[in-house]
């Protein structure tokens, strides 16, 4: 099993581009797959449908996710794929699964006043945690960029005369994307104090930093988002919704769908009109709550 999880991460990461996350999620499910079949009898040359299907109804059994089973689903037929092309598998099981159909739900998003507010608090010029973290919030909402892209950049993927950054995104698509005036200023005083005073040996060309000077980690700028979205009564978003917030407040300021779509990286136009119905249940709610008709 170990020789043909290895050849399989080797292909999601060197020839598929896939993200790390990814890769984990994809080993983890076929490594279950594989278990799933030797617990039956099967080898792994011998995996069919109607024993895909069996593992499939057994996590949903267990009370699976659709977007999990989704992503299992996947996973199969990506596996097999490969399997048929290294000899591995004579012929491909997984070409006949479907995955569900995953329920949408649309994402919790900032009011503008609420962002005004996430970033609204000038941080100690003294202290470069501080100043760090009002830069991630600000770069975030500003950009709408993904947590993961946001500690991926490193100080030459920042262009200060033309306010934009370059983005490495899922499948390393690279993109352009400015970002604000409150921003360039985060960025000014992170550069100016806050940067060199966290920097070490550690920290090459990296941008944003953690306390011992190595790269920024996505866990720690979770946790500093969720901090700054704090409203106090427990309820806070993390750097997801501050990107939902960022596209849906772009679209509500007029910009084209098109325009957002690029900005976020998004290879559908459908996932992107996601946000429009974001939109719309917000100004329902105001409807509702304000409309004497209503």
């Amino acid at each position: 099993m170990a020789d043909v999880l290895g050849k399989f991460a080797g292909h999601l990461r060197y020839e598929m581009a896939r993200s790390e996350h990814t890769i984990r999620a994809y080993v983890g499910d076929i490594r279950g797959l594989i278990t799933f079949a030797g617990a039956r009898g099967v080898e792994v040359a011998d995996l069919d449908l109607p024993l895909l299907r069996a593992w499939l109804a057994e996590h949903t059994r267990r009370g699976a996710a659709r977007s999990s089973i989704a992503r299992q689903v996947s996973s199969a037929k990506t596996f097999c794929a490969w399997a048929v092309r290294e000899g591995v598998l004579a012929s491909n099981p997984a070409q006949r699964l479907q995955a569900p159909k995953a329920h949408r739900i649309l994402p919790h998003v900032l009011a503008p006043e609420e962002a005004a507010a996430a970033v609204g608090v000038d941080p100690d010029p003294t202290d470069p945690v501080a100043l760090r973290d009002r830069l991630i919030v600000e770069l975030l909402y500003s950009s709408g960029i993904r947590v993961g892209e946001l500690c991926g950049l490193d100080l030459a993927d920042v262009d200060a005369d033309r306010r934009v950054l370059r983005v490495i995104g899922k499948g390393d698509k690279q993109r352009t994307v400015p970002y604000g005036a409150p921003a360039e200023k985060a960025l000014r005083a992170w550069l100016r104090t806050g940067r060199p005073a966290l920097a070490t040996t550690a920290s090459n060309n990296a941008l944003l930093l953690g306390v011992k000077g190595g790269r920024l980690d996505q866990r720690m700028a979770r946790s500093v988002v969720h901090k700054a979205t704090d409203d106090g009564d427990g309820g806070s978003i993390g750097p997801h919704g501050l990107r939902h917030s960022a596209a849906t407040h772009l679209l509500e300021g007029g910009a084209d769908l098109r325009v957002v779509q690029e900005l976020l990286g998004h290879s559908s136009l459908a996932t992107t009109q996601l946000y429009t119905h974001v939109s719309v249940e917000r100004l329902r709610a105001v409807h509702d709550q304000a409309h004497p008709r209503a």
